[in-house]
């Protein structure tokens, strides 16, 4: 059975969210065993929300099938623990089928992602994520993202036509504007940070009142990220600036050597510390020998 929206909403405004990379065997398929392995790990290391399918976990590049087999697992091996958030996204047709598999698989929540690759008016926008949003009771988080970006005004209308939205995932970094979005639309929502490698962003994001973040790196350095996270918190900034200074700008200047690598270095960096989920599917690459010679003397640096 589902959580209440007081729970999803009290899971998703405190504490660190977590998005596992989805396992593929050597040949690409999906590989349930250590999958539910990886769900059970995260678990276990302090999360507030288990976010399945999602960006870090190539939900792009995932069919159906797939889809509900990797919903089904979360959902039992999470057990009630946290909520346990799919995606959804491309066409309506096609979200709309994620969103009802997600629902009978007892997920709490959808995070809606925006369509893919045309272009769109922002009051279309609102009509693709209407239709999607109204097709099911379940509770959406609203990915305000690449083609699918909304403006505070329109984010406000957005969540006055639709009751069960229940949460904003900035994916743009532009703190004005999201600023603006907070201060327009107030606590009817809760505010997620959700930029790769969102840790970069984290203070600014607090300085406006997102609290919460989501963390790839959390996938090979849980200690690390939620380290982070508490002194971010406590208003730690030493250990702050310390954890940014020596892990993450180094980490982000890596990733931004090539297109795609704030997905391909997290499954690098799961498979440096023994818990591979494979390489990630077309149309995205793994890094090279070197750039993971890299990233491995930064995991080791900053153990």
């Amino acid at each position: 059975m589902a959580l209440s929206t007081d729970r999803i909403r009290a899971s998703l405004s405190d504490g660190l969210l977590s998005f596992p990379i989805t396992d593929f065997d050597a040949n690409g398929k999906f590989q349930a065993d250590t999958y539910k392995q990886r769900i059970e790990w995260f678990v276990e290391h302090d999360v507030s929300s288990v976010f399945v399918a999602g960006g870090t976990g190539e939900f792009f590049s995932l069919g159906l099938d797939e889809y509900k087999e990797i919903c089904q697992i979360a959902v039992e091996t999470v057990a009630g623990r946290v909520p346990v958030i799919a995606s959804a996204g491309r066409s309506v047709v096609e979200a709309k089928a994620f969103v009802k598999a997600a629902e009978e698989a007892g997920c709490d929540g959808i995070l809606l992602m925006p369509p893919f690759l045309t272009e769109c008016p922002e009051d279309g926008i609102i009509e693709y994520a209407s239709q999607i949003m109204q097709s099911s009771p379940i509770q959406f988080i609203y990915y305000n993202r690449g083609n699918g970006i909304l403006s505070a005004e329109n984010v406000k209308l957005l969540a006055a036509k639709n009751p069960n939205m229940i949460a904003l995932k900035d994916g743009v970094g532009n703190i004005a504007a999201l600023n603006d979005t907070v201060k327009t639309v107030g606590d009817r929502l809760v505010y997620i940070g959700g930029v790769p490698t969102a840790e970069i962003f984290a203070e600014a994001y607090l300085s406006i009142g997102v609290n919460t973040y989501s963390s790839a790196v959390f996938n090979f350095m849980p200690e690390m990220a939620n380290r982070f996270y508490k002194a971010l918190r406590a208003g730690e900034s030493d250990t702050v600036t310390a954890i940014i200074k020596d892990f993450f700008i180094p980490f982000c200047r890596l990733r931004d050597e090539k297109k795609g690598y704030a997905v391909s270095l997290i499954k690098t960096g799961a498979s440096l510390i023994g818990r591979s989920a494979g390489d990630v599917r077309a149309p995205l690459t793994m890094p090279t020998a070197e750039q993971e010679s890299r990233l491995k003397a930064l995991i080791t640096k900053n153990k």
